[in-house]
């Protein structure tokens, strides 16, 4: 039997690719909701989309409240800059999101639209609280069942408390859980997603990679391959940052150096869990009873802690992360394996198109829509040559 599954992690699109025929059909039988304005039309197609899945209607109500709710308050940010109440922060941030956005469609590439044009207030510093799972032998990630999207490695909630209440009832069934924050989301292009304020937090570095993070998965979106999705658009969204700052500001602004250092802190953390990640691997494949499993990864957990506190004061913009304080679990690392896989093979990548980096993105999404059945391959056999 499918596990029926929750909203989506906010930093994935909601909506996968192969979900967009099956969303326009409902939508053509529902051509009522075009007369509607387009606000309140948003939120009525968010309450469709998860309507469809008719698994479990209670939270889906829930999760078409809360996702209408985003489009519904949205404002033109045009509107909001004419505010006399905004912090220079603020409205310095606002400004450059409106640069970056042009920036990742002109240079890039990257399908915009009306994406990052309005912004949204929340009240929370996270929209969505992400549960992902794991066994305790393997890091092969937990998945629930979508009806639309299929197999997802994460499970959302929009309050903190029903993500906690999730993972103890996976942990109860023996399972490793992990439940983190995030704070962006992208439709896939079904609609204008707006800029919330808790990105405004953000640094201004860290917002540029966010925002044509979410661009490229509004531009291409693999169903039922978190990790290709998230290595690549982590990548794209990082590497975009440094390329529209040297172009924005000058090589050797503050700025532009600053998301060089970001870009080579991603590059080393994902080598870093590579290597770390691989006796575990080996551990959990060893064919050892899993009483004697279970106490050989503590050891390798304690190393592991211990190479990343060695390592964080060497690493730029990546404070966010904890591995050196927080417990360590299966869940845990494949969380953020789902983000950092393969990251140098994009890299490659990249230098093999001479560092032009919409020229790198054409050759991603044209490698895994020619190698579905195995992305990361296909990029690193492409980045040999």
């Amino acid at each position: 039997m499918k596990r029926c599954a929750q909203a989506p992690d906010a930093l994935t699109p909601l909506f996968s690719a192969d979900a967009k025929p099956r969303m326009r059909r409902a939508i053509s039988q529902t051509r009522r909701l075009h007369s509607a304005p387009g606000r309140v039309r948003g939120a009525l197609l968010v309450a469709l989309v998860f309507a469809l899945g008719g698994c479990d209607f209670g939270y889906y109500a829930r999760g078409a409240y809360q996702g209408g709710r985003l489009l519904w308050q949205r404002q033109p940010i045009s509107r909001v800059l004419a505010q006399d109440d905004l912090s220079a922060d603020q409205r310095g941030k606002l400004e450059l999101v409106l640069k970056v956005r042009e920036f990742a469609n002109a240079k890039l590439g990257l399908k915009v639209d009306g994406a990052y044009q309005t912004f949204t207030q929340v009240d929370e510093h996270a929209i969505t609280w992400v549960v992902s799972a794991a066994r305790v032998d393997s890091l092969t990630p937990y998945t629930w069942w979508f009806p639309i999207v299929g197999a997802v490695p994460y499970k959302g909630y929009f309050s903190r408390s029903s993500a906690e209440d999730e993972a103890r009832a996976l942990e109860k069934r023996g399972l490793d859980t992990y439940v983190r924050p995030v704070v962006a989301f992208s439709s896939l292009g079904f609609f204008s997603d707006p800029v919330l304020s808790n990105q405004l937090a953000l640094p201004r570095v860290v917002l540029a990679g966010v925002i044509i993070h979410e661009l490229f998965h509004r531009t291409f979106y693999m169903a039922g391959n978190a990790a290709f999705d998230e290595s690549a658009a982590n990548y794209v969204g990082i590497r975009g940052a440094v390329a529209f700052f040297t172009a924005a500001t000058g090589e050797g602004s503050p700025e532009a150096v600053q998301a060089r250092e970001v870009y080579e802190s991603n590059l080393k953390f994902a080598t870093f869990l590579r290597d770390q990640t691989a006796p575990l691997e080996m551990l959990y494949t060893s064919g050892l009873p899993q009483s004697e499993i279970l106490k050989r990864r503590q050891a390798l957990f304690a190393k592991l802690k211990a190479g990343y506190a060695a390592l964080a004061p060497s690493l730029s913009g990546l404070d966010r992360f904890d591995l050196d304080r927080e417990p360590i679990n299966n869940a845990v690392l494949v969380s953020y394996l789902l983000y950092f896989r393969d990251l140098d093979q994009f890299a490659d990548l990249d230098r093999l198109h001479h560092g032009d980096l919409r020229a790198t993105i054409q050759a991603i999404i044209r490698l895994a829509k020619e190698h579905p059945e195995d992305p990361f391959f296909a990029i690193w056999q492409a980045a040999q040559h």
